[in-house]
């Protein structure tokens, strides 16, 4: 019985890695993964084919990670499918609110993992939603599987601002 148990107890903790808690996907520190993904212009603007959310932004696909990650501006990139992902809904409204409040500053890019599955893969990426900011120079500043609060998210993305400002001064 003790073996039966500890076999269960195993094989949760493998499927609970593989639902999203997993140590593999691209940590805080290390350089983002530059790959090409889908925009709205390679898609002739029709969002239906580059996302399964109800209320898309424009704003979120108008690049390709590997260009966005060439402008030298911060970004935060939202894995999310609302098609298979109850989450992921409230998730992409809460990083459409901070847009609002930073697109002149940081890029804001969501991937869907039916349409941008190469992102998934290169990010190593299992599950959604995964938030994930990254700075000038392209590297992973914050990482979070699951819910980001708005406030959270607005205090990441401030200390990635200033960063600038203080290599500067």
């Amino acid at each position: 019985m003790k073996t039966e148990s500890l076999l269960i107890l195993v094989m949760l903790s493998l499927l609970l890695a593989a639902c999203g808690g997993g140590g593999a996907s691209v940590g805080v520190g290390t350089k983002a993964p530059s790959v090409v993904t889908k925009t709205l212009a390679d898609v002739g603007g029709d969002l239906s084919k580059i996302t399964t959310y109800r209320y898309p932004d424009k704003r979120m696909y108008q690049y390709s990670l590997d260009k966005a990650l060439a402008t030298g501006k911060p970004i935060v990139l939202e894995f999310a499918t609302p098609g298979h992902c109850t989450v992921c809904d409230k998730q992409l409204q809460v990083v459409k609110g901070v847009m609002e409040k930073y697109q002149s500053q940081v890029l804001f890019l969501h991937m869907d993992q039916y349409q941008n599955p190469e992102a998934y893969t290169a990010f190593h990426v299992i599950g959604d939603p995964w938030t994930y900011v990254i700075d000038r120079q392209q590297i992973v500043r914050y990482r979070l599987a699951g819910r980001v609060l708005y406030g959270e998210l607005d205090a990441v993305i401030k200390r990635v601002l200033n960063e600038k400002i203080e290599k500067k001064s």
